[in-house]
């Protein structure tokens, strides 16, 4: 990380009167002084019939107020890269104006950013920290792929915004996935994965000795920034002679597929609607390409975060098989527990 200064904002609320323009002039003298940093010259704007606005630039950058009395708020800025933090003019702006209360955000310039968690709420945003991207494009079948260094979490996997998937922590959703299958039935002969791009559940199913694994991808791009920069998750699994790789809509290759092909089904797709209603209309072709006593294992997303997609996920497989196991294991780059539904092929 390099760091180039600090920044603080503050957004004075309930103010209930418009202060003359010379205070302000004062106010940013006296921040100046008492943070040790050289005022080089002012400029300032008084607007018809309300507002005023005043910069400072500084020798270690500048510090700026903004009016808004038809809203009764003052908003002040101040950057600088001196050696005394900006907070310091937060004092200074309690005796200066009369208010109800004051909004003060404050962060750091450097070369890190921060990513925003799509399943904040409005009340809790939360972002991961990212040190580097690494990668960020359209695949040509219409899927955002971004490769972030996260600083808790490694090198991770975003795709459409959301993430897939962490080195740090990947080997907790792979392992759980697999092994909720092997618990209701150990043959290990045949596997087909649908979906799974960053490799992970390949990678556990050769660890765990399956004969042979069919790995149905949508999307190569992906598999191919995974093997890239997530090396260790797929362990180079599309190199291995157990694997086969198909490219393309899973649904559409496996109509050609053979009767009880498989012992294990598993099915790595999106939580969300789309993919619900995807596997329930092809709900008929796993059962057919799927052994008897096979067992069927897909991720249904977080209780957590998304319980009624998860409920509905499990509708799906009731319905279906009338046997559902839930596993459950909490992923700290996806800050929730996340959840592998099962079946038996009876």
């Amino acid at each position: 990380m390099t760091k180039v200064g600090e920044h603080v904002t503050l957004d004075i609320i309930g103010t209930t009167q418009e202060y003359d323009p010379s205070l302000f002039e004062s106010v940013i003298r006296k921040i100046a002084k008492a943070a040790e940093v050289t005022v080089l010259e002012i400029s300032k704007y008084k607007f018809e019939p309300q507002g005023f606005t005043i910069l400072a630039l500084l020798a270690e950058s500048h510090i700026s107020f903004h009016t808004f009395p038809e809203k009764g708020i003052i908003s002040f800025d101040f950057f600088t890269c001196g050696k005394v933090s900006p907070s310091i003019a937060l004092e200074i702006v309690k005796k200066e104006f009369k208010h109800k209360r004051i909004v003060k955000k404050e962060f750091n310039r450097d070369t890190k950013s921060l990513y925003h968690d799509i399943y904040s709420s409005p009340g809790l945003q939360k972002s991961y920290v990212v040190n580097e991207v690494l990668e960020d494009f359209k695949s040509k079948v219409g899927q955002h792929i971004e490769i972030l260094d996260l600083e808790q979490f490694g090198k991770s996997l975003f795709i459409d915004n959301e993430i897939q998937v962490a080195t740090n922590d990947e080997v907790l959703y792979s392992s759980t996935f697999v092994n909720a299958a092997l618990k209701l039935n150990k043959d290990m002969g045949t596997a087909a994965i649908i979906g799974g791009g960053d490799g992970g559940v390949a990678r556990e199913c050769m660890s765990k000795g399956f004969d042979f694994i069919d790995w149905y991808e949508l999307d190569p791009e992906v598999v191919e920034v995974c093997n890239k920069h997530l090396g260790t998750i797929g362990n180079k699994s599309t190199e291995k002679n157990s694997v086969k790789c198909i490219w393309g809509d899973a649904f559409e290759s496996i109509k050609s597929v053979e009767d009880d092909k498989y012992d294990k089904i598993f099915v790595d797709l999106n939580d969300d609607q789309f993919c619900i209603d995807l596997a329930a209309k092809n709900m008929d072709s796993l059962i057919r390409i799927l052994k008897p006593n096979g067992v069927i294992t897909a991720q249904v997303g977080s209780q957590d975060k998304k319980p009624e997609q998860v409920e509905k996920w499990l509708d799906v497989f009731n319905k279906n098989f009338g046997n559902t196991t839930l596993d459950r294991v909490y992923i700290p780059s996806f800050d929730c527990s996340w959840n592998f539904s099962s079946s038996i092929n009876h």
